[in-house]
């Protein structure tokens, strides 16, 4: 029988639940079982395409094209399991599913109702997930907190789950707050209410576990527990931890976590097999070398805005035995700086990352950030906007077309470097009308890209509308600036370099999506590796 574990939060929202249940497929993974992941987010937004990076913080993009919540970005970095549009619900895309059979008539003139029509949409999708072939554990993350009126259909629909498929098959993990306050005194309180709320609703949570800035004495745990009707044992402290994230399945390990939820579901599995993970999480926590990288972008005030591309630029540290240091600079600010204010801004970086984003807002900075990595020699990744951005730059400096640019930032530009397709020139729905999901790319031989895959062809992950305009490329070209990858028949530009540069590389694809902390992706690998060498050079 399908297994299903229902992961929620109360107190407040952000307190780790995806990463809590990213850490637990892991294990249950190192056991050799088959995990799916699900993402369920409240909100009425069918997707994340169109929401602002301010908002939501990064919008991951899977291989099927689905624009989705920053956790299943976490999914993909800690399991193997697959991630793509069915893994990731909206109550957008429950209410207009509904709504669309109501209209077809498939209810046959009944009144359509929360309970049943939107639950059991709810359950159809999670159990499409669950019951494909081989999967024996299906893990669903419910967005937001206890309490959220928002929420409320997803629990009862993981309510009515128990009942239908049987205690056990099903599973809840509860995560919880223990906060501090003054004299550093930690209250269970807002955790025995958090529990009292959801056992309003009809769910007892078989697993609780409790976010706090250290492990917890066995009189918390045990008082935890009489309050709330969970055993001691599955009382599980995440506590804070100081080095890194990718540390948690080991600290859940190590309370047995996995042992409990295989007891409770009455599940088979093997012994687990941690070790490379350990490897990895000793290589992080000990790393002898380190590697300060200047990530100039228009969102940086949010840390979640560029979530996988820190997280790849931390792999790509893994990668070369070294741990990145992240110096993030806003663009915005560069663009009032003079020459010595960037001099001093960038004297104690090793490279530059330009990151993806949209709109004209601080796009001049990042043009400045690039031709200062452009010609100081420094190691320079741009990404999606930021391939552009480099485009850009080398048209104004090199090519000397002193008004290159966009026409996304200026339509009227009399030399569009960069333009949108012809077939979307006249586009007015701005939600999925983007170039999505996974497509083909093949590189140059003799190109630092292609030496950084050792493959001519590659499949990477899109989400743009913009592209380098084909009427330039042999001005680009004759001027010094090497296109490297394009996509098949040449039709499209996918990675440019800069001649005459240690390592100037721009991609229109976003690399990071792949990057995991075991199989670091080999662009952030090579850069990283380009930095350190440059590092070393000026010591």
């Amino acid at each position: 029988m399908k297994k299903y574990i229902f992961f929620s939060g109360g107190v407040c929202s952000s307190l780790g639940k995806g990463l809590a249940a990213t850490s637990l497929a892991n294990l249950l993974e190192s056991r050799g079982l088959s995990v799916q992941m699900i993402k369920i987010d409240p909100y009425l937004n069918v997707d994340a395409g169109t929401m602002s990076p301010y908002q939501h913080g990064e919008v991951y993009v899977t291989d099927d094209g689905a624009e989705t919540d920053l956790d299943l970005g976490s999914y993909a970095r800690f399991t193997k399991a697959p991630i793509l549009k069915a893994n990731s619900i909206t109550t957008g895309q429950i209410y207009q599913e509904v709504i669309k059979k109501e209209r077809e008539g498939r209810y046959l003139g009944r009144t359509v109702q929360i309970i049943p029509h939107i639950t059991d949409e709810i359950k159809r999708r999670i159990l499409t997930v669950g019951k494909q072939p081989g999967v024996d554990v299906t893990i669903i993350e419910i967005g937001g907190t206890v309490g959220d009126i928002e929420s409320i259909p997803y629990l009862e629909a993981a309510r009515q789950m128990s009942s239908d498929l049987g205690k056990k098959n099903v599973l809840y993990v509860h995560l919880t707050l223990i906060p501090v306050v003054g004299g550093g005194e930690l209250k269970t309180k807002p955790t025995q209410h958090s529990v009292k709320e959801l056992r309003e609703i009809g769910i007892q949570p078989d697993i609780l576990i409790c976010r706090a800035p250290e492990m917890l004495s066995n009189d918390i745990i045990r008082k935890i527990s009489l309050f709330t009707n969970v055993e001691k044992e599955a009382v599980i402290i995440g506590y804070d931890l100081k080095e890194t994230i990718y540390e948690l399945p080991i600290v859940f390990r190590q309370q047995k976590m996995d042992e409990i939820v295989l007891k409770k579901l009455e599940l088979e599995a093997g012994e687990p097999d941690i070790q490379q993970w350990e490897k990895m999480v000793s290589i992080c926590k000990n790393a002898d070398k380190i590697i300060r990288i200047g990530v100039v972008g228009k969102y940086i005030h949010l840390p979640d805005s560029y979530k996988s591309i820190y997280e790849a630029l931390a792999h790509g540290g893994i990668a070369n035995n070294a741990r990145v240091e992240l110096k993030k600079i806003d663009s915005e600010d560069l663009e009032s700086f003079s020459d010595e204010e960037i001099e001093a801004e960038f004297a104690d970086i090793h490279g530059v990352l330009i990151p993806g984003g949209f709109g004209m807002r601080g796009t001049i900075g990042m043009i400045r950030g690039a031709e200062f990595a452009r010609t100081r020699q420094i190691p320079c990744f741009g990404i999606c906007l930021g391939m552009q951005i480099m485009v850009i730059e080398h048209a104004r400096n090199v090519l000397n077309l002193a008004d290159a640019d966009s026409t996304e930032f200026k339509p009227e530009t009399k030399n569009p470097v960069i333009s949108l397709l012809e077939e979307q020139i006249d586009i007015t729905q701005m939600g999925g009308t983007m170039r999505l999901g996974k497509s083909e790319s093949n590189l140059v031989p003799g190109t630092i890209i292609h030496e950084a895959y050792k493959s001519g062809q590659i499949f990477e992950r899109h989400r743009h509308r913009y592209e380098v305009a084909n009427s330039y490329r042999d001005q680009l070209s004759a001027s010094g600036l090497i296109i490297s990858g394009y996509t098949p028949g040449e039709e499209l530009v996918e990675s440019i370099e800069w001649s005459d540069h240690p390592w100037g590389v721009g991609v229109q694809f976003h690399p990071e999506f792949k990057s995991t902390p075991i199989n670091p992706h080999p662009l952030f690998a090579n850069f990283i590796k380009s930095s350190l060498r440059h590092e070393e050079k000026n010591i």
